[in-house]
């Protein structure tokens, strides 16, 4: 069965190493085939990936991309220990990354590695906002209720 893509006009995706921008009209196209394919909004590049998760995706990105987990795990591993000690918070989604990798499941790491990016996103939003994690009944805190 083909994957249905619509592309909005001069919209990009990726099949494979190959870069493909759709014209000036949306388009409706049929891919055939096991190629890896990502489209525009899941791309990240080195200039986008200016974050610790990001860079963590791109390197899964790459791995999926060019179906090539030694090439990139030296990078990918350095990236998730500088992650994991600067949050250890991030684990439990870099665990659910790593076992992704292990099986081969190159596609569904890069969907895990995104929902880092979110906890990332979340992360950084509640440190600049000042909003504590510690909830208001943790005797810890002088809070108790």
């Amino acid at each position: 069965m083909a994957l249905k893509i619509e592309l909005r006009p001069r919209e990009r995706f990726i099949v494979g190493s190959t870069v493909i921008t759709n014209g000036d009209h949306r388009t409706h196209i049929f891919i055939e085939g096991s190629e890896p394919i990502l489209r525009e909004k899941d791309i990240y590049t080195a200039e986008t990936a200016n974050t610790p998760a990001k860079r963590i995706y791109l390197a899964v990105q790459l791995m999926y991309l060019n179906q090539d987990i030694k090439r990139h795990r030296q990078i990918y591993f350095e990236l998730i220990n500088d992650l994991i000690q600067a949050a250890p918070s991030t684990i439990a989604l870099v665990d659910a990354i790593n076992n992704e990798i292990l099986t081969g499941s190159l596609y569904a790491a890069l969907r895990r590695a995104r929902d880092l990016v979110e906890y990332e996103r979340e992360l950084i939003a509640h440190a600049q906002s000042g909003i504590r994690s510690i909830p208001a009944d943790n005797p810890e805190d002088g809070n108790a209720a």
